[in-house]
């Protein structure tokens, strides 16, 4: 099993990349196709990962500033969850957000990922908006 982690590259990719984010973030909870999308796609950086060829796991990242990062948009296949996966992406872009010397990395994350997020070393703000109003967000910081 050889697992990678890019940016998508072909057009069937970018298609899988924004599938899995609608069916697993918005098509539970009735939002239409094109909702997994906004107006930042094309300044932000993606990545997904692959294992072999099969799609995994999606993240997005927003460059707020030259030292500020914001996580945007996590994904897993539900068939992957629960199994590393996510963790072995989110490590890849912290690595990046590294690389790129950053001082502040962000998200909101629904409560149901908080201890995902814990683990990763982000800690809560503060509870920040309610999406769909059912999903609870809370505004993480990542603490080293």
């Amino acid at each position: 099993m050889e697992l990678t982690v890019r940016a998508p590259q072909t057009e069937s990719e970018w298609t899988a990349y924004y599938d899995l984010r609608y069916r697993v973030l918005r098509q539970p909870w009735g939002q239409s196709v094109g909702s997994e999308k906004d107006n930042n796609e094309e300044s932000a950086y993606h990545f997904a990962l692959y294992k072999d060829a099969t799609l995994i796991a999606v993240v997005r990242l927003d460059e707020k500033n030259q030292s500020e990062f914001q996580v945007r948009y996590m994904a897993v296949e539900p068939s992957y969850q629960g199994q590393g996966m996510g963790k072995v992406l989110f490590e890849y872009v912290m690595g990046f957000c590294a690389s790129k010397n950053a001082t502040e990395i962000i998200l909101h994350a629904r409560e149901i990922a908080l201890p995902f997020y814990r683990a990763m070393h982000f800690e809560i703000v503060e509870k920040s908006h309610l999406l769909f109003n059912e999903i609870q967000h809370y505004l993480m910081r990542k603490i080293d």
